[in-house]
């Protein structure tokens, strides 16, 4: 019997029958035998990964029979079940959520024209609804078996990441290779977590050495302390998927669903006590470092810190945190590493960062003590003054709730590039220890007084002399105060309290600004 008049024949029963056998091959995936593969390479399958990212039963999948139409090197005989990537909806802490999971049992995963149209419908649906989209990444590459459909629809990827940029935020987990022009979608999304069994790069190491003659591995080359630490492309280092999964939950719950909304502000009492233990943690001596983290956990509620990009750059600390349940994104020079100055990696950390936070409505605290930018000829070269550049820009191009405190240095432009009263910070108050000026009064009295030191009978004990002089008249916070570069000057016990008051009292801010497509920012 013709299989259109066998089918026609069958009753509703046998066609849900159908349908269910239909499904249970589909969630079977690659094959049994690749899905025990990739637990051996302590990897979830893509089902697996949707399964612990979402709540308990509210993921809904779409396009699960999606299908290739490639008929070229056999593509017409070869089953590639979701063609290789799940694509769907759910919620995670019931919050919705947009999400394509690529599937490496099935064709490992290879990217060909109706897997990218797939991410695509998510990534629409995610624009469409205001929810946050997540990519799950662990993919072979490009189906070369579909040639340049499979390029186009990298391309439909790339273009609708860029759509999608500061309107709602983008995740990407990085759970497996993703190498080649695939690197480029994580690239464009607001956040990477990798976990330490991928690699991510664009040229592989056998290109390497054919080219340069230089030998690497995959790990030295695309592992995640490799991208974390040295480039600077990952956000967040994951032991396992398990791990990158419990960071991601973690991130949404302190990001807004989209630009239009405000971040989710936690359940809190609304009491603050004084923390008489914070000035501890700053030395006597000003020239000694102390680390910045000690500070910021004494800030924020506890154990609310989330840092981003924690070995990057470690002069900045950047990260998300909350002030009585309510997110702030946390800027702040780190003297523990190269005395908190700011340099060409550390400008380009910061100043990211900070445009995420004004285009999802976060607040901003800047915790101040730099010294400067970094000096050299390698920075210099490098473009410290572009890069550099871009910190001014940002601070001055947000119009979210700025708040600034001064801890110890606030030297020169890096004063300003930390968001100064004069970048539009719409509060900044000062410990007493604070030192605000031009540069530093030992450099300062060098300049400024060289010829009395020169002439003087003992230059040692003159310079000594000058260099009080130039800092009870310059460096002091009374000084800026006076200026009204400062609002107040405050205890270090009360810093909580007063960054408290001053979201509380900015929470309603609006900032307008003249009509323009866009800036330009010195990229």
């Amino acid at each position: 019997m013709p299989e259109s008049q066998r089918r026609e024949k069958m009753t509703l029963a046998e066609r849900i029958a159908e349908l269910r056998q239909r499904k249970a091959e589909l969630h079977q995936m690659g094959g049994q035998r690749r899905v025990d593969r990739q637990h051996t390479q302590d990897k979830l399958t893509a089902r697996e990964r949707i399964g612990v990212l979402c709540d308990e039963g509210s993921f809904q999948e779409m396009y699960g029979f999606a299908k290739h139409r490639a008929t070229d090197f056999g593509m017409d005989e070869k089953e590639v079940p979701a063609d290789g990537v799940v694509t769907g909806a759910g919620t995670v802490d019931g919050r919705l959520i947009h999400l394509a999971s690529q599937d490496f049992t099935s064709m490992g995963g290879a990217v060909g024209e109706v897997h990218a149209n797939k991410i695509v419908e998510m990534a629409q649906a995610a624009l469409k609804s205001g929810s946050p989209f997540v990519l799950v990444n662990d993919s072979g590459g490009a189906r070369v078996q579909e040639g340049i459909d499979a390029l186009a629809g990298y391309g439909r990827i790339f273009y609708h990441n860029t759509l999608l940029s500061g309107v709602v935020p983008q995740i990407s987990l990085i759970c497996g290779p993703c190498a080649g022009g695939a690197a480029y979608s994580p690239a464009l999304t607001d956040f990477i977590i990798q976990t330490r069994q991928s690699q991510m790069f664009i040229t592989g190491p056998s290109v390497i050495k054919e080219v340069t003659g230089e030998e690497v591995t995959s790990e030295q080359l695309g592992g995640p302390e490799a991208q974390m630490t040295y480039s600077g492309v990952v956000h967040f280092v994951a032991e396992d998927d398990y791990d990158a999964i419990r960071i991601c939950k973690d991130l949404l719950s302190y990001l807004p669903s989209n630009n239009l909304a405000d971040p989710p502000r936690l359940p809190h009492d609304g009491q603050v006590v004084p923390d008489e233990y914070i000035a501890d943690v700053l030395p006597d001596n000003p020239r000694a470092p102390y680390d910045m983290h000690a500070i910021i956990e004494r800030i924020v509620d506890d154990g609310s810190f989330l840092e981003v990009q924690a070995t990057y750059a470690r002069n900045l600390l950047v990260g998300f945190g909350r002030i009585l349940g309510r997110t702030v994104g946390i800027i702040a020079n780190n003297p523990m590493h190269k005395a908190g100055v700011l340099d060409i990696d550390s400008s380009d950390k910061g100043a990211r960062f900070i445009r995420f936070c004004n285009a999802f409505n976060i607040p901003m605290v800047t915790l101040v003590d730099v010294p400067g930018f970094m000096p050299g000829v390698e920075q210099e070269y490098g473009g410290i003054i572009r890069h550099g550049a871009k910190m001014l820009f940002v601070y001055s191009a947000a119009t979210v709730p700025k708040i600034s405190v001064i801890l110890r240095k606030a030297y020169g432009g890096a004063y300003l590039a930390m968001c100064g009263k004069e970048l539009g910070a719409d509060r900044v108050a000062a410990w007493p220890t604070a030192e605000i000026a031009v540069m530093g009064a030992e450099g300062a009295a060098g300049v400024v007084f060289r010829r009395e030191i020169q002439a003087a009978e003992d230059p040692e004990a003159k310079k000594q002399e000058l260099i009080e002089r130039y800092r009870e008249a310059f460096s002091t916070p009374y000084v800026a105060a006076s200026r009204r570069m400062v609002d107040d000057i405050i205890e270090p016990a009360d810093t909580r309290r007063w960054l408290a008051m001053a979201l509380e009292t900015l929470h309603t801010k609006r900032d307008a600004r003249p009509q323009k497509k866009h800036g330009l920012m010195p990229l």
